[in-house]
C-alpha cells in the first residue's frame, strides 16, 4: 500500500443492505489478513449505521481466526442500542461462513466535562529523527532475513520514526517511542482519521513486548499474531501530523505478550489509549 488515498479506498467498505458490509483485502507478504485492516473496516462499519453527531470514543475487539487475503470480508452490524447520549454497535467480521474478528464499539455525542491527562513523555522530536525504513538499513549486511522481514511489512502510506535505536541481539527494556502520521495531507472527516489511527496502531505493539526476548526472537521461528485489541478516542486529532505512539509491556506469560499504548499530537495532548495482547510463542520444530 503506497498512498493514503490506497489506505482510504481499502478502509471504506462496499454496503450490502442497511447492516451489512463488504471488503476487500491488502494482500500482506506474510499471507494473512492484517489485523490493523480489520479493526479499521469494522469501525467504518459500525459507523456507516449511526448518527452524524455522535462518534467513536472506545472500540473493543477479539481476533479469531486469521484472515485468508484473497477472500472478501464481510461485516455485520448489530444496532445493539440508540440511547440519549451513547450509540452502542457490535461488529462480526465474516469469511467462508466462519467469524473471525468481532468488535463491540460505543459512539459519543461530542459533550462538555472534566478534563485532565497525564504528560506526554519528553523525547526527541520527529524532525530529527530517521524514518524506521532508514533506520533499518544497519541490518542489511548483518541480520539479512530480518531486514527483508521488517522491509516488506512496512506499510508504506503511513511513516513511523522511532525514538530509540534498534538493539539488536540484546535483552532491550519493553518499551518504545515512536513518532507516527500519515506520508500525504488528507482532508478527511473525523470517523476516517478515526479509522485510519485503528488501522495504524496495530504496528509496534507486540514487537514491544517481545523487546526483553531479542535474542530468541532474532535467532528463531516465534509466531505473532494478535489476539484482543482496545482503543479509546479522547480529542480530536489528525493522521497528517505527527502522533507519538507511548508503547510499554507490563508482562509476558503464557506464550502472550501485553502492550498498551498512549497517544500524544505534538501540542502534548492525549487524543488516544491502546491496549493490546498478542500470541507470542516460539514454534515447534
Amino acid at each position: 500500500m503506497k498512498t493514503v488515498e490506497e489506505l482510504i479506498k481499502l478502509l471504506t467498505l462496499d454496503r450490502v443492505d442497511e447492516c451489512t458490509y463488504v471488503g476487500e483485502n491488502y494482500k500482506t507478504p506474510w499471507g494473512r489478513v492484517f489485523g490493523g485492516q480489520v479493526l479499521g473496516q469494522s469501525l467504518h462499519a459500525a459507523y456507516q449505521t449511526v448518527p452524524k453527531d455522535r462518534f467513536a470514543h472506545s472500540m473493543h475487539a477479539y481476533f479469531i481466526l486469521g484472515g485468508d487475503i484473497d477472500e472478501p470480508i464481510r461485516y455485520e452490524v448489530d444496532t445493539i442500542r440508540d440511547g440519549g447520549s451513547f450509540t452502542t454497535r457490535r461488529v462480526v467480521a465474516w469469511q467462508k461462513g466462519r467469524a473471525i474478528f468481532n468488535m463491540s464499539a460505543s459512539f459519543q455525542l461530542q459533550q462538555p466535562g472534566f478534563n485532565h491527562q497525564v504528560s506526554m513523555p519528553n523525547v526527541l522530536p520527529p524532525e530529527v529523527l530517521l524514518p524506521d525504513i532508514e533506520q533499518y538499513a544497519v541490518l542489511k549486511d548483518t541480520l539479512p532475513a530480518l531486514y527483508k522481514r521488517l522491509t516488506i511489512m512496512h506499510p508504506n502510506a503511513i511513516e513511523f520514526r522511532p525514538v530509540e535505536s534498534l538493539e539488536m541481539m540484546q535483552r532491550a527494556e519493553p518499551y518504545r517511542h515512536v513518532w507516527i502520521k500519515t506520508k500525504e495531507k488528507t482532508e478527511v472527516d473525523l470517523p476516517m482519521q478515526h479509522q485510519m489511527l485503528a488501522y495504524a496502531s496495530d504496528y509496534n505493539l507486540l514487537t514491544t513486548a517481545a523487546r526483553p526476548h531479542l535474542e530468541k526472537v532474532l535467532t528463531q521461528a516465534v509466531s505473532f499474531a494478535s489476539l484482543d485489541h482496545a482503543m479509546w478516542f479522547h480529542r480530536d486529532f489528525r493522521m497528517d501530523e505527527w502522533l507519538l505512539y507511548a508503547i510499554d509491556s507490563p508482562s509476558a506469560s503464557n506464550s502472550r505478550g501485553f502492550s498498551r499504548g498512549s497517544l500524544f499530537n505534538q501540542s502534548g495532548k492525549l487524543v488516544a489509549s491502546v491496549v493490546q495482547e498478542g500470541l507470542m510463542r516460539e514454534m515447534k520444530k
